[in-house]
């Protein structure tokens, strides 16, 4: 039995992603493909959501086993920190993220009610700020 698995990962969602393989034996194939899924879902972390999921089967010529493969493409919810807890550079992605979605328009953020969030003094918001901009406008914005 051979396998592939070629996975499509999208940057821009900020959840864990990951690929789960078990297999497993049964007196049947309905048994094997019971157990095969049981050890997936005991491995999937909390809060996870199936992306893609294949399973399957075959039987061994000589000793007459049916086993079942069975794998998961998963995405999981990040751990959550308080904000004041983030780093420059998780602060700095944050706020990247946000102006983006402002078309990088810094006048439409409350810098003080986003200072007070993260823990830190309106100047080093707004010096964030001014760094996500040069950056943008060298074109490296990162995300």
């Amino acid at each position: 039995m051979n396998l592939t698995v070629t996975m499509l990962v999208d940057p821009h969602q900020d959840m864990a992603k990951g690929v789960i393989a078990e297999y497993s034996t049964g007196k049947s194939r309905a048994d094997a493909i019971a157990k095969a899924v049981e050890k997936v879902n005991l491995k999937l972390p909390p809060g996870a959501s199936v992306v893609d999921f294949e399973i399957g089967t075959y039987i061994t010529p000589v000793t007459r086993r049916t086993y079942a493969v069975a794998v998961a493409v998963y995405n999981a919810p990040l751990e959550r920190r308080p904000l004041n807890e983030c780093t420059v550079e998780e602060r700095r992605r944050l706020l990247g993220r946000v102006l983006e979605e402002f078309n990088y328009n810094p006048r439409v953020l409350n810098i003080s009610e986003i200072a007070r969030m993260f823990g830190v003094s309106r100047d080093s918001i707004y010096y964030d700020i001014e760094q996500i901009l040069k950056e943008k406008k060298k074109g490296r914005v990162s995300r």
